[in-house]
């Protein structure tokens, strides 16, 4: 199955655990619309290099709403790189991290970032 629709997303400087390790740390807030009506917090961690155009972050978040009318929540784990301006993202659903109706819930979703800034998601998924 696939959902869709777009997030709005907040991001909120936090202090990192060791100030000497060059990592940056983030509070998330989303507010999810259209087939999947949720709001999620989350926490994410980054490293800009030196190199231009050259980066990588690393997030979890919980998402807690509905999914194409199915109530309960679930975690996403993120993983991404810059590579001098070449990006690869993985957005998955941690395994057993459905509850309620989203029990058993597998799948990845796909950030879509329009000229304007605007956010988007496309999110292919199954219910064991």
């Amino acid at each position: 199955m696939q959902a869709t629709g777009t997030f709005t997303v907040k991001l909120e400087p936090q202090s990192p655990a060791h100030a000497d390790s060059g990592l940056g740390r983030m509070g998330i807030d989303k507010q999810f619309s259209g087939d999947l009506e949720a709001h999620s917090l989350g926490e994410m961690l980054a490293f800009r290099s030196a190199v231009d155009g050259s980066a990588g972050y690393v997030a979890m978040e919980r998402v807690t709403g509905t999914l194409h009318g199915r109530r309960g929540a679930f975690v996403l784990q993120h993983s991404g790189t810059m590579d001098r301006g070449t990006p690869t993202l993985t957005v998955r659903v941690v395994p057993d991290s459905g509850t309620d109706e989203l029990a058993g819930l597998t799948g990845a979703l796909a950030i879509h970032i329009d000229a304007q800034g605007g956010h988007s998601y496309s999110f292919d998924y199954s219910l064991g």
